[in-house]
């Protein structure tokens, strides 16, 4: 009986190393996966604080006009965000929370609002004791730009909440420890415990590794005490840092409860036969947590395609132009949130107004009456809802840069219609801009034409027609409507 023991006991020490490993690379595939959803977050975020940027009320320093557009941005983010201008000597010139800028103090963290000056670009803050509200805060930073010259720091401090909010939904289950650190190692937003580490520095086993690079897999202990088989990623957006770890306890019970089944089912099994004891050892042993494995790697699949995609993007433009990377990376962000949204949907598709409206959710936050949509519910498929909301993106962008979107009298309209006079019901979709800048058709087609045209074609089957008419721009997409459950 000892050696059918020894050799049970054996095998399941085998199979419990290589679930182990497993285990090491599902928790690094799920620090990218949070670590997509934290930069579609932030991204978004900055989005929204470039389109305010651009609006000719803070340009034209009508800062009584820009609160109303200010406070619109900051509700949707809910209590405690915040939205400050300051000039170059970090003198506050506006702040969301108050008329009275008399009595504002100087701008906290001076040296993120000299980044913002030399650099011409957007900027992402480490965690800091902020000096208008004494919390601790973190802050979204971009460059206001007259006459091609920045003259302000446009800076949006969101709730610490909504970063606390998002650990706790991506948090596996309880036996997990998932940390959001900023670029000094200092904890931002954590689960479990967020009152008790969140602003001290990561644990001296984290710290001590990930300022070597950019991502890797360790063990660990966390700020707890707790022994994790862990993973970072650092953020090639925000250069913060995503961590989680699973409890190393949970790993190694399954490897003794599975010893002491196989030890117990292997006396048993003595009397039937060798070959049938160790079939069924290896059966108990690898069952459960290949199980999880499987259903863990099927749930985070889109989002790692996404992530890869990210990681891509970042070696690509990495010498590009300001300009080139703020396109693309919108064009990503057009991308992801469709498939966020798809998500929530479990890919089962979705409808064509959240579709459109999460698409055009940057442009919205000056008057959202600037864009009436009509038209019935449509469900899309989920290749559908994709491309659809990487067209309608790309014609907004056009729209906010040479349209009608790019003043503040100029309105659009988007209208829908399922056509059934074919075997396969069509959508048409028509995008009519009035009251914008004076059109001309241009000498060359741009890269966001031609986007939009080959993506109607190529992907979808159909086709999409541009006109430059003198009261504006009206652009028509017709495709073929795939069967959705």
């Amino acid at each position: 009986m000892l050696p059918l023991i020894v050799f049970a006991v054996g095998i399941a020490v085998y199979n419990y190393k290589q679930d182990r490993n497993d285990a090491t690379r599902r928790v690094l595939e799920n620090v990218r996966s949070m670590r997509l959803v934290l930069d579609s977050e932030v991204q978004r975020m900055t989005g929204g604080l470039q389109v305010l940027a651009l609006t000719n009320s803070l340009r034209n320093d009508d800062f009584q006009n820009f609160r109303r557009i200010a406070l619109g941005f900051v509700d949707q983010y809910g209590k405690g965000g915040l939205v400050l201008i300051s000039d170059r000597n970090g003198r506050l010139l506006f702040s969301s929370a108050t008329e009275d800028t008399a009595s504002l103090p100087p701008r906290g963290h001076i040296e993120i609002i000299e980044k913002v000056f030399a650099t011409r670009s957007r900027q992402y803050s480490d965690l800091f004791t902020g000096a208008i509200n004494g919390r601790q805060v973190l802050t979204v930073e971009v460059p206001v730009f007259r006459n091609g010259e920045v003259i302000y720091d446009l800076c949006f401090s969101p709730p610490i909440s909504i970063f606390q909010d998002l650990v706790e939904k991506q948090q596996p289950d309880k036996l997990w420890t998932v940390s959001l650190l900023d670029n000094k190692g200092i904890v931002f937003a954590r689960a479990p415990n967020p009152s008790e580490t969140v602003g001290k520095r990561a644990s001296p086993s984290l710290y001590a590794e990930m300022f070597r690079s950019s991502e890797a897999s360790l063990p660990a202990v966390s700020l707890d005490g707790v022994a994790l088989a862990g993973a970072y990623t650092r953020s090639q957006l925000t250069g913060w840092t995503v961590a989680a770890g699973v409890a190393e306890s949970s790993l190694i019970a399954p490897l003794w409860r599975n010893i002491a089944i196989t030890s117990l089912i292997g006396g048993i099994l003595l009397l039937t036969g060798l070959t049938f004891a160790v079939r069924m050892a290896t059966t108990i042993a690898r069952g459960e947590m290949l199980h999880d494995l499987l259903i863990d790697e099927l749930n985070h699949r889109v989002k790692n395609t996404l992530a890869l995609m990210q990681a891509i993007a970042v070696q690509t433009f990495r010498s590009s132009s300001r300009d080139e990377r703020t396109k693309f990376e919108g064009r990503l962000g057009a991308l992801a949130e469709a498939h966020n949204l798809l998500s929530q949907e479990k890919w089962a598709g979705s409808e064509l107004r959240h579709v459109i409206a999460r698409a055009l959710q940057p442009f919205l936050l000056n008057n959202p009456e600037r864009i009436r949509m009509a038209g019935p519910a449509v469900p899309l498929s989920p290749r559908l809802a994709v491309v659809l909301s990487m067209i309608v993106h790309e014609i907004a962008t056009n729209a906010a840069k040479y349209g009608a979107l790019s003043n503040e009298t100029g309105r659009v309209t988007l209208e829908w219609e399922v056509i059934a006079d074919a075997p396969k019901p069509r959508l048409r979709l028509i995008w009519t801009e009035i009251g914008g800048s004076p059109v001309t058709a241009p000498v060359q087609r741009g890269f966001g034409s031609r986007l939009i045209e080959r993506s109607a074609r190529d992907q979808l089957g159909g086709e999409a027609t541009i006109d430059f008419l003198p009261r504006g721009v009206v652009c028509t997409v017709i495709c073929t409507l795939d069967e959705t459950r």
